[in-house]
């Protein structure tokens, strides 16, 4: 497939406040300026976090800090667009990282997923699989990784 302005208008940045993530949206920022595209910046509440957590605590306070968190690094990606003149939207999703990003980036027909990754290893891998691994594998769009 051969990109040109016309085949990257909508990118789909998710971001988890790491490094990695600010880093993939920092890219992501650059190709859209290039490309005079906009982006969407998404945080997802996870579901298997909030579960083990609600160990702890009760679920809606678990949901509400998480919420807050992902609403300040959205802002933050947000800011960073601005600065660089680039269109940004935003919204929070709900439920398995990796579903959430690539039923977004269907429904909403994103021409680029530009994510972060982080190099989880061993059996903490094997268990939880990686959201950029799994987002390759079922996106319908293509997908940029940035280390």
């Amino acid at each position: 497939m051969k990109f040109s302005s016309e085949t990257i208008q909508k990118i789909l940045v998710p971001t988890d406040g790491s490094d990695y993530s600010i880093h993939a949206a920092e890219y992501a920022i650059s190709i859209a300026k290039v490309h005079d595209a906009q982006i969407m910046v998404v945080y997802v509440l996870d579901e298997v976090v909030i579960d083990r957590f609600t160990k702890i605590t009760e679920r809606e306070d678990i949901e509400r800090e998480l919420k807050t968190d992902g609403q300040r690094y959205i802002n933050y990606v947000l800011g960073l667009a601005e600065k660089e003149n680039v269109k940004a939207t935003s919204l929070i999703a709900k439920g398995r990282p990796f579903e959430q990003i690539v039923h977004l980036a269907n429904g909403l027909n994103m021409d680029l997923i530009v994510l972060g990754t982080y190099g989880r290893r061993g059996a903490e891998r094997i268990l939880m699989g990686s959201v950029a691994e799994r987002v390759i594998e079922y996106s319908h769009c293509p997908v940029l990784v940035v280390k």
